[in-house]
């Protein structure tokens, strides 16, 4: 079973209608390859979501997120070795235009042998990765 990692992008263009690319989203989710795979995410990536949900959407939006979202993914949750290797690569990078948590997930996908991510994201494509939708 192929394995697609999913980032905080996805996750709100498909739960937030007024978003540019809920539509993609949508799409993406529904394709085949996506259907057919093991989807991935981080807790990072669980934070963050719930974080912007609950900011821009409300209590309600985090509570779908919760309900009928979060199961769909195994979730890879942080420790301390992954945030050490993370956060060395941020550090080594010295930018500031990719977070924490997007260092995170290109940890998690190095390690997992993960090639593809779920995102809107055009730092995973910088740094390797396939994106859907492209």
């Amino acid at each position: 079973m192929p394995t697609i990692f999913v980032d905080t992008s996805a996750i709100l263009a498909f739960l937030v209608r007024t978003d540019r690319y809920h539509e993609a989203a949508r799409q993406a989710f529904l394709t085949d390859e996506v259907q057919a795979a093991e989807l991935v995410t981080s807790s990072c990536v669980v934070y963050e979501t719930i974080s912007l949900l609950q900011a821009r959407v409300g209590i309600e939006a985090v509570r779908s997120f919760q309900a009928g979202v979060a199961p769909l993914f195994r979730t890879v949750w942080v420790d301390l070795d992954l945030y050490s290797r993370a956060m060395a690569a941020l550090l080594a990078a010295r930018s500031r235009g990719v977070s924490l948590t997007d260092w995170t997930s290109f940890e998690i996908m190095r390690q997992g042998g993960i090639a593809t991510a779920l995102t809107f994201d055009s730092d995973f494509s910088l740094q390797g990765f396939k994106r859907m939708p492209s």
